[in-house]
């Protein structure tokens, strides 16, 4: 079982060895093309050597250590109409920096993924959202396959929600536009709110099911078991690759820190309960969570590789 962590990666005084940059669109707006070029250069290539020595750190850790997401902020404003055509100018350039960042993390088995945010809805109803979607999901591919990956099934995690209007089959519909590559990399996990994890099984055939437990504890009040008749279909979804589970819990002091907490008592708005702990602290859901041996885990909580750190350490006591 490998323990991941989302984005960012904290030293022991929490502060981040290896930030990515980003900038904003007024900002990028408010220059002229010379500029904007240096600017979305310069943050590229510091983001891509940043996420080189990342990756060489994660390298010297434990096997089950090594995983990670990969923000989504690699190439700032890739995706914006105005950025896009800029980026041909010099996107040869970056080839070096993405070929080693994909060839360290090969050479030491480190699990990658991407995970577009909450506005990429291949599911969606407005045809322009969409187009939208479609074309983030096929950036997070450029990134992907410029490292070397989406050349077999699975090699690289590109996950996004299923939520829209047009459900399953919308979601279907969009799927089927996508290259070959974005196909072969991308998941889709059940949310918290408007899709269960049976609406996203529906999508099995088509891709790898990424089950959230906490996700299905807010929507459902239920504590979701490595027995559940559902884990076949999910296991099954990934076709041999070995799947990938997303696990955070509530806030400190909304959830008792120990046991398994019970909507019905707790007196608290799933709004509130969706929000993400900062560690690990109820032992009860660690072994819940730890329970899933079939699964690599993704940790979702605040405080990133330092809390996936001592769920690994409490593993070890078991």
């Amino acid at each position: 079982m490998k323990l991941g962590f989302a984005c960012k990666y904290f030293d022991a005084q929490q502060h981040q060895p290896f930030p990515f940059r980003a900038t904003t669109r007024k900002r990028f707006l408010s220059l002229d093309n010379e500029q904007r070029i240096k600017l979305i250069f310069e943050i590229s290539a510091t983001n891509l050597n940043n996420l080189y020595l990342n990756l060489k750190h994660l390298a010297t850790e434990l096997p089950a250590l090594r995983m990670m997401r990969i923000g989504s902020d690699l190439l700032p404003l890739y995706t914006v109409p105005e950025a896009k055509p800029l980026y041909q100018s010099f996107l040869a350039d970056l080839y070096p920096l993405f070929a080693r960042c994909g060839e360290v993390a090969r050479e030491n088995d480190i699990r990658l993924s991407f995970h577009p945010g909450q506005y990429t809805v291949l599911a969606s109803d407005n045809p322009a959202v969409v187009e939208r979607a479609i074309e983030d999901v096929e950036y997070h591919t450029l990134c992907a396959r410029l490292m070397g990956y989406g050349k077999t099934f699975q090699d690289f995690k590109i996950n996004i929600h299923m939520n829209g209007r047009a459900g399953f089959s919308g979601f279907k519909d969009a799927f089927m536009q996508l290259s070959n590559e974005s196909k072969r990399m991308l998941t889709v996990e059940n949310d918290e709110i408007s899709c269960s994890l049976d609406d996203v099984l529906q999508a099995r055939e088509l891709c790898p099911i990424v089950l959230d437990i906490h996700h299905h504890w807010v929507k459902e009040n239920a504590f979701i078991q490595p027995d559940d008749p559902r884990m076949a279909a999910i296991k099954t979804s990934w076709r041999g690759v070995r799947p990938v589970m997303h696990y955070s819990i509530s806030q400190e002091g909304l959830i008792p820190e120990q046991g398994y907490p019970d909507q019905q008592t707790l007196g608290v708005s799933k709004s509130k309960l969706r929000a993400h702990a900062d560690y690990y602290f109820n032992d009860t859901l660690n072994d819940w969570a730890l329970s899933f041996v079939d699964f690599d885990i993704m940790c979702e909580v605040k405080m990133k590789n330092l809390a996936r750190d001592r769920l690994y350490a409490y593993s070890l006591q078991k």
